[in-house]
């Protein structure tokens, strides 16, 4: 539920409210807006009857939140949430604004050597964001399984190097520590969806996080998922589009790109796409980035390799260093296209 106050509402009103508001035993969020505060109320699990709050000072009117998700939702903000991240590199990256981010690397950190030589192409390609894994989560327990931190010293290295801010996957509570110390963004993957434990910690780091959608997620509960985090306080929320569990096995994933509008139309999180893991290909990875672009994109994540049929895991869906430059350069045509 969120208690819009009227313009001229006092601090004293508004702190009133939110004083009956925790005398319920619920938390009060105050969201101070241009002209007015609303104040929204989280806790409750029970509907909350508007005639508590209705007749105090200060009040115009309580809207009800129909969502189970509160936080995340566009009744709660109606604007869209711009995500900074990394802003001591010349300012940072905004996400969740105008521009389509790309996020681009290898799957996995392999050495310093493919790391640093990756990280040279992906920024002269115009890229501002390196992804790459230090820690994997291998469906087998023989595949590689990443350097851990020797990976994420690699990854900081990059970013001195290349000016390139870092986003990578933490797997559990010990991981998300290092991750936090030498990354700027922790990466929940598909498998930690609904690990509420390591959501809860991971959100009180006070890192961004990048949220990837679960294999077989429900919008419903990819977004109660990303409310766990905003629930700890942490705001610099990003959701990820990565594929779902199809029975068709032409593509490793089903890339579901109707999940862009429809939850740029439910949240005011940014929301970006993988068609690296959504398709499994790397011939699917440029035309779906170009269709994830027109859907609405707020990023793409891509994985790239200088020598995919190399690469320890993920190669067959790896861009080759030219087509990274060719997604760079239509996706910056495209949004130009739409934009005009």
């Amino acid at each position: 539920m969120l208690i819009v106050m009227q313009a001229r509402a006092t601090e004293p009103e508004i702190q009133s409210v939110c004083n009956a508001i925790q005398g319920l035993g619920w938390e009060a969020r105050p969201l101070p807006g241009g002209t007015r505060t609303a104040i929204g109320i989280v806790g409750n699990d029970k509907p909350v009857d508007p005639g508590r709050f209705e007749g105090m000072a200060g009040v115009m009117e309580v809207i009800r939140v129909t969502a189970p998700y509160k936080l995340v939702s566009r009744e709660w903000q109606a604007q869209d949430s711009i995500v900074t991240v990394a802003p001591d590199l010349n300012g940072g990256v905004a996400i969740g604004g105008g521009d389509c981010v790309i996020v681009a690397g290898p799957c996995a950190v392999e050495s310093e050597e493919q790391l640093l030589e990756t990280a040279a192409y992906v920024a002269a390609a115009g890229v501002r964001m390196l992804r790459a894994g230090a820690f994997k989560p291998r469906t087998s327990p023989y595949d590689f399984q990443g350097l851990g931190e020797e990976g994420l010293k690699h990854l900081r290295k990059a970013r001195n190097t290349y000016g390139l801010a870092i986003v990578t996957e933490a797997m559990d509570e010990q991981g998300a520590d290092l991750v936090a110390e030498y990354a700027d963004v922790i990466q929940v993957g598909a498998r930690n969806m609904q690990n509420y434990t390591l959501l809860r910690y991971i959100a009180r780091l006070g890192k961004p996080v990048l949220l990837k959608r679960g294999p077989s997620a429900l919008l419903k509960e990819w977004l109660l998922a990303a409310e766990y985090l905003l629930a700890e306080g942490n705001s610099k929320v990003m959701l990820c589009e990565r594929g779902v569990r199809s029975f068709d096995q032409a593509t490793r994933n089903l890339l579901d790109l109707s999940a862009v509008p429809l939850i740029r139309q439910l949240s005011h999180l940014p929301v970006l796409v993988d068609p690296s893991h959504g398709t499994g290909r790397r011939e699917l990875v440029l035309p779906m980035s170009r269709a994830a672009v027109a859907a609405g994109a707020h990023g793409l994540l891509v994985e790239t390799h200088p020598r995919p049929e190399q690469a320890l895991s993920d190669g067959a869906q790896s861009l080759y260093p030219d087509q990274l430059r060719q997604l760079v350069q239509q996706s910056a045509a495209l949004q130009l296209a739409l934009a005009g």
